[in-house]
């Protein structure tokens, strides 16, 4: 199989490069098949579409931000329709979370930190298809208040209490499912600065997941060691889900090279990978 990376973001969700710039990555990489999957957003999708070669496979995705009964999770949405109905809806609503989850930040860090956000830096907060709190430490660390983003939001960010603006897992699984799209589950045991499960507590979630309508797990990933990535590849096989794997790359706001898809180099076994069923 050719060179692939299932898990990139644009600067429309929290990634650092515009969709063009994207694009120039994945083919001075060598990339032959790559997702776009921004968070709660498909607003760089027609643009990437344009933009690709015929040498290049291109998979319409999306990453959405769920809590499914009592698991946190990112679902990662492949080959949907961005136009559909339900779909838009819901990144609507999403919209409107996340603005909830803004405003509730932004006055944390004047009321607790004694920071007032700029007229300028609010416009440009509120102009986002998708703020999350990257956007948010940015304008920390640009104001010398942190060497980097990840400091910025331990410091200032992570300690405020935003409440429940995730999606329901099984209505966003749903939602993927209408759009003709296959719903995956992202880093599965445990995203970007986050303890990674143990198998003993993996399980229990997993059976969550799959109960919602998982039909697949990301078990090769840029954080992940082969331990971790053989282990997940075995619980795929053993409860017959498919079997993908991306970087979570985000251009410059996280240390993680396109393509990469684990933490110690392992070979990934890319017969495995399920393109051709998503």
């Amino acid at each position: 199989m050719a060179k692939f990376d299932l898990h990139l973001h644009s600067n429309n969700s929290d990634g650092s490069a515009s969709v063009h710039e994207l694009v120039e990555e994945v083919k001075k990489n060598g990339i032959k098949i790559f997702a776009l999957t921004d968070h709660d957003t498909v607003a760089g999708i027609k643009e990437a579409e344009r933009l690709i070669t015929d040498e290049i496979q291109f998979i319409k995705g999306v990453e959405l931000t769920c809590k499914a009964k009592d698991v946190k999770c990112h679902i990662l949405g492949y080959n949907i329709d961005a136009d559909n109905k339900d779909l838009k809806k819901l990144i609507d609503l999403g919209k409107k979370l996340r603005k909830q989850k803004l405003e509730t930040r932004i006055k944390y860090l004047k009321n607790v930190w004694n920071i007032e956000l700029s007229q300028e830096e609010l416009n440009w907060l509120y102009s986002r298809q998708s703020v999350v709190k990257t956007h948010l430490a940015n304008i920390l660390v640009n104001r010398g208040l942190a060497n980097n983003n990840i400091e910025a939001m331990k410091k200032y960010l992570d300690e405020c209490e935003t409440g429940n603006t995730k999606f329901d897992g099984e209505i966003a699984i749903q939602t993927i499912d209408k759009a003709g799209g296959t719903p995956i589950w992202a880093h599965p045991l445990g995203g970007e600065g986050e303890k990674h499960l143990s198998e003993e507590e993996f399980i229990p979630n997993l059976e969550t997941m799959i109960n919602c309508g998982i039909k697949g797990l990301e078990c090769y990933y840029s954080r992940y060691t082969q331990k971790e990535a053989e282990f997940l590849v075995h619980i795929a096989k053993q409860y017959n889900l498919l079997i993908t794997g991306g970087s979570d790359w985000h251009g410059t706001n996280k240390d993680i090279p396109i393509g990469l898809l684990s933490a110690d180099g392992l070979d990934i076994d890319s017969s495995l990978i399920s393109v051709n069923k998503m």
